[in-house]
């Protein structure tokens, strides 16, 4: 549980982030976080106008720690570019492996909002996934890529894709098996990159 010491809003979203994420956000009250939280629903409701505005800040705070995440996993992996990516997808099969995971929080919300398309939620959620298609797409273009942007596209496909089928399975050798195919397209855009800079034969 929070600490008492801790800003009020704070530890709502810390005691909504538990809940939301272990058990999903329709099977979750506002009761449940207030008390999870040690704080009565007038306190809760003080901060957040509505139990909408609970999860958009749940998925809000989700946002930079995840995406700093997959920049320290990308930077501290050894090798070129199609390796740094692969270890992103290596370092969330491990993750994956603890029972407690849940898959990603951004694509389980989406799933259970899908028929409110315009919630607040939703749209930190595309956000977010746009930073990392961002990101990426920043990093192939630095490497001289041809078309950084679509595979960018490829590889986040290839990352929420995984997300569901090991959700669905309960076997993160298929998020293993994402990255060998994020690698393999890296390592083809690259020697397409190396066929153009060819100096023109006589």
């Amino acid at each position: 549980m929070p600490r008492p010491s801790e800003p009020t809003r704070e530890r709502i979203i810390q005691a909504a982030s538990a809940l939301f994420y272990n058990e999903g956000i329709r099977r979750v009250s506002v009761d449940e976080v207030a008390a999870k939280a040690g704080l009565t629903k007038r306190t809760l409701y003080y901060h957040f106008r509505s139990k909408d505005d609970l999860v958009a800040a749940y998925l809000a705070a989700r946002d930079q720690p995840n995406l700093a995440l997959f920049r320290k996993w990308f930077a501290e992996a050894d090798g070129g570019l199609p390796a740094k990516v692969e270890a992103i997808f290596r370092n969330l099969a491990r993750s994956a492996r603890h029972p407690k995971w849940k898959g990603c929080g951004f694509l389980r919300t989406s799933a259970e909002l899908a028929n409110m398309p315009g919630h607040p939620a939703i749209r930190i959620g595309a956000a977010h996934k746009k930073k990392f298609e961002d990101w990426l797409r920043a990093t192939f273009a630095a490497e001289g890529i041809a078309d950084p942007l679509k595979l960018a596209r490829q590889i986040l496909l290839l990352l929420d894709g995984s997300f569901a089928v090991v959700l669905l399975h309960r076997d993160a050798s298929y998020m293993e098996t994402a990255g060998e195919a994020a690698r393999a397209l890296i390592e083809t855009a690259l020697a397409g990159r190396r066929g153009r800079q060819r100096p023109p034969r006589d």
